[in-house]
């Protein structure tokens, strides 16, 4: 039954992470899609006006805040490891063998917090340098 409760818990978490990394992605491709749509209209020559560049793309704000999110999402996710931990050792007075498996799932959670955060590190890195690729171009 422990094992079974284990692979569970584990379904669950893997379940949430394919969540959160399917929408981080389709956010990603919709706004690539988005701006080369854009780029293909200003290479045609035809002229854009700042109403529609926004439409498009929302707001400067939003698209800048994809890097802080995933380290907000990453921070939150690897605060839920140590309450996994505590709980396994509460559940471990019932079933010893509970402490074992949520240490094991603590430390999964933690390490998906912490890719989640370095994956906002890296986009933080990488949209500074699409920045000033983009300031050298003008």
């Amino acid at each position: 039954m422990g094992s079974m409760t284990g692979l569970a818990a584990f379904g669950f978490w893997m379940f949430i992470a394919a969540i959160v990394v399917t929408g981080i992605w389709s956010d990603i491709r919709k706004r690539e899609s988005q701006q080369e749509t854009l780029r293909r209209v200003v290479e045609s020559g035809q002229h854009l006006d700042a109403a529609l560049v926004e439409k498009m793309l929302g707001s400067v704000k939003d698209s800048s805040n994809t890097d802080r999110d995933l380290k907000v999402g990453g921070i939150i996710t690897m605060s839920v490891a140590p309450g996994l931990a505590i709980l396994g050792y509460f559940l471990s007075q019932e079933d010893p063998r509970a402490q074992q498996v949520f240490f094991g799932i603590a430390l999964l959670v933690g390490i998906i917090g912490l890719g989640i955060y370095v994956a906002g590190v890296m986009a933080a890195r990488w949209r500074k340098q699409d920045e000033d690729q983009d300031r050298h171009r003008v």
